[in-house]
């Protein structure tokens, strides 16, 4: 399932994090510094260092504007978010294609995070740079996503996946793994189709019983199939 969510940033939060990015200097280091194996020889970018203040700091804000936000509670479901990194990609730079690690080690407790979910958090605007589309694959092909800033796409992270090369201007980002309640991407579609259908329904005015079973039966299959 492939869901872009708008407007996770408000237009100060994005000022904010733009403003400390663009003054990052020499906390940008090279992006491999994060990738294994598989996706280092194709990963040509740069990053804040991982678990650098800076990072923290707008991870931090990052983290908490999510919790806020609706639409990504719905359709992730998440259990534990890996703390957001954030990267760069000036003129030249590009990630070849390849498939996210499936555990992360969290830098700051050392616990291990399982990656069901995989989000990109566009900071940079369209206009601001040529190239640099996110292209997703599934079985229906690939799809480019080049979002506004303080928008986010959010897919499977067993996703083959790549970040075209940027051929003016830069390109910044955030991104960041979570382990969901739900791990199985079938089931955390159908979860979110009945729960957007439930909200419809409420909306609408439509009869309480109906809501009501609806909601019997979305919380039900969490049981059956959510680790908690």
């Amino acid at each position: 399932m492939l869901i872009h969510i708008p407007r996770v940033l408000g237009p100060a939060q994005l000022a904010f994090v733009r403003d400390r990015l663009d003054r990052a200097g020499e906390d940008w280091v090279d992006g491999r510094v994060t990738a294994g194996y598989q996706s280092a020889s194709v990963k040509h970018n740069q990053q804040l260092a991982e678990n650098s203040p800076l990072a923290n700091e707008l991870g931090d804000l990052i983290l908490a504007a999510l919790e806020q936000n609706p639409l990504f509670i719905s359709t992730v479901l998440p259990d534990k978010v890996y703390p957001p990194l954030f990267n760069r990609y000036a003129e030249g730079m590009n990630f070849g294609s390849h498939v996210d690690g499936s555990v992360r080690i969290n830098p700051g407790n050392g616990r291990k995070l399982r990656t069901d979910v995989s989000a990109t958090l566009f900071i940079s605007e369209p206009h601001e740079y040529d190239g640099g589309e996110l292209m997703i694959e599934d079985t229906y092909g690939a799809h480019s996503v080049k979002l506004a800033a303080g928008d986010m796409v959010v897919y499977p992270a067993t996703s083959l996946h790549r970040v075209n090369p940027v051929t003016r201007g830069a390109r910044l980002a955030s991104f960041f793994w979570v382990q969901s309640m739900v791990r199985d991407d079938a089931q955390r579609t159908l979860l979110y189709d009945l729960d957007s259908a439930i909200q419809a329904l409420a909306a609408s005015q439509a009869e309480g019983e109906v809501r009501t079973r609806l909601v019997g039966c979305y919380h039900n299959l969490m049981r059956m199939w959510g680790e908690v």
